[in-house]
């Protein structure tokens, strides 16, 4: 089982202190709607009367107008965020335009005091496309390669369990009229993120392969 044996690797190679020198990220759609109350968020009512009215129900279009966002987080910080520009995909090239040229090429000397660190993505087509790692090859000297990062495990991305979450809940406490006005709010809320939540997201990523392990494979949330 990949998911399994990736977790082992990445454990053994990667102590809570070798966790440091690595940067998560990812990509994240937002809506201009108001963030949906999660399972564990419920209200107990006997009625829905009882419920004020603000929380019993949450109006959703088909179609609500959304943005896409990369970035990255490690124990010494986040990276800033990048607006992905509507009706723009990101495949190998507009990830290399937007993302890797412009932004992670120098995160070692901009963001990593000793200037080397250790760059992490997961599975997607962008992400593991042969252009891509050409590029990772010649300008980032460690990453997290596409046959060490365990599959479709959000649950060990510190932006996926905690930061994505916490931003969300933050930017969206309320719907938006308009794209403008939601990429405003992320970017304040996103300052607005402590640097104690930012290490204590990154320095669970070891208990949390090792919690993948004992469950053999399995997801932890």
């Amino acid at each position: 089982m990949k998911r399994l044996s990736r977790s082992k690797g990445l454990f053994s190679r990667y102590t809570t202190p070798g966790l440091d020198r690595v940067l998560f990220s990812d990509e994240k759609l937002f809506t201009v709607e108001e963030a949906s109350i999660r399972q564990n968020d419920g209200i107990l009512s006997t009625c829905t009367s009882a419920i004020p009215e603000k929380y019993r129900f949450v109006k959703r279009v088909q179609k609500p107008l959304l943005v896409t966002l990369w970035a990255g987080i490690s124990s010494v910080g986040l990276t800033s965020l990048v607006f992905v520009p509507s009706g723009v995909k990101i495949n190998a090239a507009t990830y290399k335009e937007l993302i890797l040229e412009p932004l992670v090429k120098d995160l070692g000397k901009t963001m990593f005091e000793n200037g080397s660190f250790v760059f992490q993505q997961d599975g997607a087509p962008a992400h593991i496309a042969k252009s891509t790692h050409e590029w990772l090859d010649a300008n980032i000297p460690h990453i997290i390669t596409k046959v060490e990062w365990p599959p479709s495990s959000p649950d060990l991305n510190p932006l996926d369990f905690s930061l994505w979450p916490t931003l969300e809940s933050r930017a969206c406490s309320k719907s938006h009229t308009n794209i403008e006005s939601l990429k405003t709010s992320l970017g304040r809320e996103w300052e607005n993120i402590s640097q104690e939540m930012v290490r204590t997201a990154v320095a669970v990523v070891h208990r949390r392969l090792k919690s993948v392990i004992k469950q053999k494979g399995g997801y932890i949330e």
